[in-house]
């Protein structure tokens, strides 16, 4: 494969998400092209996947400067910045126009299969960074093709890569033989089929976060409707209940954050959902009557639950870097630069530091993991924080290390002090108390409305990947 010189080749960006797009949109801002290739059938693929849920970031958060500067000759107008967007909004009114804009420059249906240097496999030296990338795809009609690029920016998330319910981050036992009745998602309960999966029925949500809080809403909202009696959730925790448990609350500085937790805790008290507590999932039985049976590390054995709902946070799918030199922490699969910055065990969202292109590079240089992706098994990722990023990167490629050294990002607190706390001390709760964040208020919290709708000024869902 002859290769042209590198600075007349493009960046090829792996994802047509928000930071993906993104991406595209800093880069045509320095003269740059760049390739987005999307494996799935449309932009925003991932985001339409969970299309009912609400972000708790608002428009004014989730629309990248440089992107909306691209929209503006097409008489794009960003909606309503206070109101907050459901997945399918975003994916809708925003990433949909502005891969219109890019034009040819996106394409959809072309899974990434691997990256190397043009010749050179991860273990040759010899004029390794001189090479060009050659980034292999595969397309849907069956036929494969190989592109090169100057630099390469991946951005294709970690939707794809749930993490299991095991809590030793591999699947429990009777994992797989149980998955018709487990689903890694929050489910969309304005669907007549999904519904009814769920009505009546007793469910075990696994997972602390966002999306956890999301789901027991969703299902406390569940049982108060006409086909709803009999619903009963079971919140699945691996650690004790504290004053961080239930996220910042009325301290949260986005303040939909903050409403998520305060609904988990209101189906709680309001005893729509019950709350198991140190427990580490070992092992998932069926009974004799076909029941789903949660084993702990511990011993304890469940009473039998009718569907799981598995919310443990996602991982990044490395296979296809394989022959690239990445450097990455050896816990998070973060960049080892931003590892310490975003380590949930030390930093909640509005703890971690601003970081760009520095804290994103590898050995492998003009290699950048960005978005989701680049917090690798950390939770509490913004919109906002992978605008920035891509800002950043698309100016070091485009050489103009001033600009691409100036980041400039506030985080909104989390009204949750230090980190995650991801695993119990004996002192823990105790030391939770009266920590950032008042008593929690009990909410009513109800499924998603369009945006514009009255609702909106009270958010019912979101994820931190907003």
């Amino acid at each position: 494969m002859n290769a042209p010189a590198t600075t007349e080749l493009p960046v090829v960006v792996i994802g047509a998400g928000p930071a993906g797009l993104a991406a595209a949109a800093h880069l045509i801002d320095h003269g740059i092209e760049p390739l987005v290739l999307e494996a799935g059938p449309t932009v925003g693929a991932a985001v339409r996947e969970w299309s009912h849920v609400r972000l708790f970031s608002s428009w004014g958060e989730v629309v990248d400067p440089a992107a909306e500067k691209l929209l503006a000759p097409t008489g794009w107008t960003r909606p309503d910045p206070a109101t907050y967007p459901s997945g399918g909004d975003w994916a809708d009114l925003y990433l949909q126009p502005l891969a219109e804009v890019l034009g040819d420059r996106v394409r959809t249906d072309a899974t990434v299969s691997g990256v190397s240097r043009t010749g050179r496999d991860r273990v040759v030296d010899a004029d390794r960074e001189q090479q060009p990338f050659v980034v292999h795809v595969a397309h849907t009609d069956g036929h494969e093709e190989r592109l090169l690029a100057r630099a390469v920016i991946d951005a294709s998330g970690t939707w794809t890569t749930p993490s299991p319910a095991g809590a030793g981050g591999l699947p429990a036992v009777g994992e797989k033989a149980a998955a018709d009745r487990i689903t890694y998602r929050v489910p969309d309960l304005k669907k007549p089929t999904v519904r009814a999966r769920y009505a009546g029925r007793r469910t075990a949500v696994i997972g602390s976060g966002a999306s956890a809080f999301t789901a027991l809403a969703y299902l406390a909202d569940l049982t108060r409707s006409g086909d709803g009696a009999g619903t009963k959730g079971v919140w699945i925790l691996r650690r004790g209940i504290s004053g961080s448990t239930f996220g910042g609350g009325e301290a949260d500085q986005l303040p939909a954050r903050g409403a998520l937790g305060l609904a988990a805790k209101a189906a709680v008290d309001e005893g729509r959902a019950e709350a198991v507590t140190g427990f580490r999932t070992e092992a998932i039985e069926r009974d004799t009557d076909g029941g789903l049976v949660l084993v702990g590390e511990d011993g304890r054995r469940l009473d039998p639950v009718d569907e799981v709902i598995v919310l443990t946070g996602f991982r990044p799918d490395l296979s296809f870097l394989d022959e690239l030199r990445l450097g990455l922490d050896d816990r998070l699969q973060a960049p080892v630069g931003l590892a310490p910055l975003i380590d949930p065990n030390q930093h909640s969202c509005g703890t971690v530091y601003p970081h760009g292109h520095r804290e994103l590079s590898h050995p492998e240089q003009g290699v950048y993991l960005v978005g989701m992706k680049s917090y690798g098994r950390a939770p509490t990722f913004l919109a906002m924080t992978g605008y920035e990023q891509v800002r950043s990167v698309a100016a070091a490629i485009a050489g103009d290390l001033d600009s691409a050294d100036r980041v400039e990002l506030a985080l909104p607190e989390t009204g949750v002090c230090g980190g995650a706390g991801l695993f119990d001390s004996p002192d823990a709760a105790e030391a939770d108390e009266g920590c950032c964040a008042p008593a929690p208020q009990l909410v009513r919290f109800g499924a998603p409305a369009a945006v514009g709708a009255a609702a909106e000024r009270t958010p019912a869902g979101g994820c931190c990947g907003s």
